[in-house]
């Protein structure tokens, strides 16, 4: 359902073709276009409403839809492997890779119909589409293939800088940062600091298909990696990721590659870094003498251009940064709770044993079910904690709660002193205080059977005597003895002093 909805905000809010939509989820135009259908027929349009969910949403689009019927078509053959076995081996004919195309696919193409739609697909290799680039439409953006050596000033350990690179595609104009590695944090930051640097959002940007940036198809995940997806709606852009294998769809990043391998990691070779901060420093220098470097073939420069075509083009950005955030799955658990970072987060008890999404920030964790939030925490500062709201729990667990040990005390205390220290006395010597809550609760019963002065005073009998528990109050007020005056005969014996040479018995002094 994520794809739809990106399929609708793109179509309705950034007002983008069908073909660039699809090239953005990583789908057929074929299908943008049912999913536009059934939308339009569904009457939908972006935003959907609050109160809608996954299930709502594939309800109405899809609830009467007729099973699509799939014409059965023959297996077209793999011509770049044909191509590629014709080139490594001079002795390969077309026959003989038709023959053994026919003993996998008996069904298959003849021979004659086999040669003409090879030749078709062979001539269309060196066709080369020019492309003409709109200002402010589309930022370029990729990893260079050299890394920036960074010596630790203490160990001399050497680690490797990568090169984050992106490029404007009416002006070429170039932004350049090095980071520490190419995972989702530095992708995203490095994101931010680029469209900061140019002052301005594009209306599309176009990676490569790096797991950071996209992931695997699927109609219920979407193939962008959804922290990548979030930022780009945060700035109200849309992703077009280039086809696999096929670097001329990012021309202008492969070429701000080439230049900034040449122009800045080249020209940074005899110096030693000690940190990104520096390193930085000197890459922003040779960044500005790249972009005002005149042009070749053509008046001005990627800075001039710059100012003219792509910044009074681009969108303003929002007033607040994206606020980088991270993408998991887990499990609730029986107790109503996630295991996320080694910290504990409850979620409502009703999801016991589904999968959600949860979305962590710096300083919150938030879960998702279904598109819908459904838990908001302050993010645990240490490991083994556990963060709970109460409306997470089942009512009788939030009636359990309820009962602490200092409550059943200082209910005991209204009855008297010798009470609450029978209460104390019977929770202290459990395992866990609520295993004296029952022997607790039965003594309270007791003074509406009795009567509260009584049960005070059974109280003071059974801590006198040891006896503290709730069957031995029982008996002492069912047998009387809480209405016989306490002698020093019903105090335990004193206990002997332990043996000891040193110590003289009574039969030294007869």
């Amino acid at each position: 359902m994520r794809k739809i909805k990106e399929v609708l905000r793109l179509r309705f809010e950034l007002k983008l073709g069908q073909r660039q939509i699809a090239r953005s989820c990583s789908i057929s135009q074929a299908t943008v276009h049912e999913y536009l259908r059934r939308a339009s027929a569904a009457g939908l349009s972006w935003p959907l409403a609050d109160d809608w969910d996954d299930t709502c949403l594939e309800r109405a689009l899809f609830g009467c839809a007729p099973a699509p019927v799939i014409a059965v078509q023959r297996s077209l053959p793999d011509f770049a492997a044909v191509h590629e076995q014709l080139k490594k081996y001079r002795h390969v004919t077309l026959r003989l890779v038709w023959e053994e195309y026919r003993q996998t696919q008996p069904d298959g193409y003849g021979y004659s119909f086999f040669c003409e739609l090879y030749q078709q697909w062979r001539r269309k290799l060196d066709v080369v589409l020019r492309q003409e680039h709109t200002a402010g439409e589309k930022l370029f953006v990729d990893w260079a293939g050299m890394t920036i050596p960074l010596h630790d000033p203490v160990t001399g350990r050497v680690s490797q800088a990568s090169l984050f690179v992106a490029v404007l595609g009416a002006s070429s104009y170039t932004y350049a940062e090095a980071t520490g590695d190419q995972q989702m944090e530095a992708w995203i930051q490095a994101h931010v600091h680029s469209l900061e640097f140019f002052g301005g959002a594009p209306r599309l940007v176009v990676p490569d298909n790096a797991k950071t940036g996209v992931t695997r198809a699927c109609r219920y995940d979407p193939d962008l990696n959804p922290t990548y997806q979030e930022m780009a709606m945060h700035y109200g852009i849309g992703v077009v990721p280039a086809r696999p294998y096929k670097p001329r769809d990012k021309a202008k990043v492969e070429s701000g590659v080439l230049l900034a391998e040449r122009w800045i990691i080249a020209a940074l070779r005899h110096r030693r870094f000690f940190d990104l901060a520096e390193l930085n420093l000197a890459i922003r220098e040779l960044l500005t003498k790249l972009n005002q470097r005149p042009f070749r073939k053509r008046e001005g420069s990627r800075a001039s251009l710059f100012a003219t075509l792509d910044r009074p083009a681009l969108r303003p950005l929002p007033a607040e940064r994206f606020d980088l955030s991270q993408w998991s799955r887990a499990k609730v658990n029986i107790d109503y709770h996630i295991v996320f970072d080694g910290s504990f987060y409850s979620a409502p008890y009703v999801l016991t044993g589904e999968v959600v999404e949860v979305r962590s920030t710096p300083a919150t964790i938030e879960i998702f079910y279904k598109s819908q939030r459904v838990a908001s925490h302050l993010r645990a500062r240490a490991r083994e904690q556990t963060v709970t709201i109460s409306e997470h729990r089942p009512k009788s667990h939030q009636a359990h709660l309820e009962w602490p040990p200092s409550r059943m005390v200082k209910w005991a205390a209204n009855i008297g002193p010798h009470t609450a220290r029978l209460f104390e006395r019977i929770m202290n010597d459990k395992p866990h205080p609520e295993m004296g809550y029952r022997s607790c609760l039965g003594i309270i019963r007791l003074a509406g059977q009795y009567s509260m002065a009584r049960v005070e005073a059974a109280a003071e009998r059974a801590l006198l005597t040891g006896a503290c528990r709730y069957q031995s109050v029982k008996s002492i007020l069912k047998s009387g003895l809480d209405q016989q005056p306490l002698s020093t005969s019903s105090s335990p014996p004193a206990s002997s002093p332990p043996p000891h040479d040193n110590i003289r018995g009574s039969e030294y002094f007869e």
